[in-house]
């Protein structure tokens, strides 16, 4: 029998009344009595972010409510969670990847790369893989994969009306719908900006552990880069060869159509230059900004040291390179600049407030006395081999995240594993950095990422077929992460 909408919610309610009730009691408030009380919203929040009861965002507001009722935090502190610099990284990552889309060059650089692939229909895979991980290191992963999709569709459209049919047309439909969720997620792990959860860890991070070393953007992408590299390739191997089995004869038409599409959008316009080189800007920016360490007696300063600019960070650079795209006249609409305020409306403000409320949550963790408490439940652990945490963590936030937003788990995971580190006297990126890359390696099921849910409705998948080539993904992504960080990353941070 269906359950009702109305019954269904109810239970819900329920739950999240009870629930809450239940971490308060559990929690002991002896030592710390806001222990209790910073559990219990956990514990709220948690159920409202995996059931998505009430939107996301609106759940990520909770803090501001919760932690100066209870006396836990101020208001102005609460709030100003939701004003860190990383929230500001994000919304100049937006806007520019609102002004890189508004005048199409993302679409440019996508058909570009697919038109020099080659049309063998594993060829396409790997074209449409590479060019879409590509532009996940930069815009947002959901932007990239609605993007990609039509071409996708198209070329797909043009092999069954020349003759591609049966079990050859499935599992190209597979591969490249797959390919394309699946590459836009690996792509994002690759580079700060690209997938949310990689910044959640950096401003946790940085708030929790300032005396450590900071890990920039550079030394990220160092460290990460080869993981997405091998990731990709691995995945297209097993999208093509093992699990779907693609053959390798020429898509009659599928090289055209794409040759098509590009022809369509003619020269570049002088408005994709100007955007484009805004940019091109900002990579370098960032890629440029810190100090490369290289070995122990030589250094390649970045611009921050040389111009004495230590407090012009990440941020700020997103933010400058967005305002530029609002200064900078467009050539295509006389009087107007290459975007204006209405081209926003659509920018996503509420992964903006999710982030805050993460943090605000991380907040009151530490404040109310919970991670204290956290900790000691901790500390009777022997840890006899960092390599088995390592691997423990990564198995755990993957599977974890296929059941709820990777943002919000890394909200709720993060602080935990962080008292788990100081308590165990781990360097807390040695769990924190793979927890986190994990949180972007779950490929099972369309609710666990939204790049997932997309190419679910092209039609071209059966929720079978995202489970079987998911749960492979899933233990590629543990074993990829665990190895390589252990052996490259440590080596990348000096752990």
């Amino acid at each position: 029998m269906q359950v009702s909408f109305k019954t269904k919610r109810n239970s819900y309610l329920l739950i999240a009344v009870f629930l809450p009730f239940l971490a308060y009691v559990l929690v002991p408030g002896e030592i710390h009595p806001k222990a209790p009380i910073a559990a219990a919203m956990i514990a709220l929040m948690a159920f409202l972010w995996v059931t998505e009861l009430v939107p996301l965002p609106v759940t990520s507001l909770i803090p501001i409510l919760f932690l100066p009722i209870f006396n836990i935090a101020s208001l102005s502190q609460v709030t100003s969670y939701y004003a860190k610099p990383i929230i500001f990284l994000f919304l100049g990552g937006f806007i520019l990847a609102i002004g890189i889309q508004k005048t199409g060059l993302h679409k440019r650089i996508a058909l570009y790369l697919l038109h020099k692939i080659g049309d063998k229909s594993h060829h396409l895979v790997l074209g449409f893989m590479l060019s879409t991980a590509f532009l996940s290191m930069w815009i947002s992963n959901t932007a990239t994969v609605m993007v990609m999709m039509p071409v996708g569709l198209s070329v797909l459209e043009t092999a069954r009306n020349n003759g591609l049919s049966g079990k050859k047309l499935t599992n190209l439909g597979l591969g490249i719908m797959l390919g394309l969720a699946y590459a836009a997620d690996i792509g994002g792990m690759a580079t700060v900006v690209g997938t949310p959860p990689n910044l959640v860890f950096l401003e946790m991070y940085g708030e929790l552990f300032p005396n450590l070393p900071a890990v920039g953007f550079v030394t990220w992408m160092i460290m990460v880069f080869p993981i997405s590299v091998l990731f990709l390739f691995l995945g297209w191997l097993l999208l093509t060869k093992v699990i779907f089995k693609i053959s390798e004869e020429q898509i009659l038409g599928g090289q055209k159509i794409i040759a098509e599409e590009y022809k369509k959008l003619g020269a570049m316009s002088t408005d994709e230059k100007r955007a484009g080189l805004v940019f091109l800007l900002a990579i370098v920016l960032w890629l440029t900004g810190s100090n490369v360490q290289i070995g122990d007696s030589f250094m390649i300063r970045g611009w921050r040291t040389l111009l004495n600019l230590p407090e012009f960070k990440d941020a700020a650079v997103a933010i400058f390179a967005a305002i530029l795209l609002f200064i900078i006249p467009s050539a295509k609409h006389k009087d107007k600049t290459i975007l204006s305020w209405n081209d926003t409306t659509n920018l996503p403000w509420g992964i903006l407030l999710l982030f805050g409320g993460g943090l605000a949550l991380a907040g009151g963790f530490q404040l109310s006395g919970l991670s204290e408490f956290v900790g000691s439940q901790f500390s009777q652990m022997q840890v006899q081999s960092p390599t088995a945490a390592v691997f423990s963590v990564s198995f755990a936030l993957t599977f974890l995240t296929e059941i709820t937003s990777n943002t919000a788990i890394t909200n709720l995971i993060l602080p935990i594993i962080a008292e788990a580190s100081k308590v165990l006297h781990i360097d807390p990126r040695l769990l924190m950095i793979p927890a986190t890359l994990s949180a972007s390696c779950a490929f099972m099921m369309p609710v666990a990422s939204p790049t997932q849910a997309i190419v679910f409705g092209s039609g071209y998948i059966k929720i079978k077929d995202m489970i079987k080539a998911g749960l492979l993904f899933n233990i590629i992504g543990v074993i990829l992460v665990s190895v390589i960080f252990l052996l490259w990353g440590t080596f990348v941070l000096g752990i």
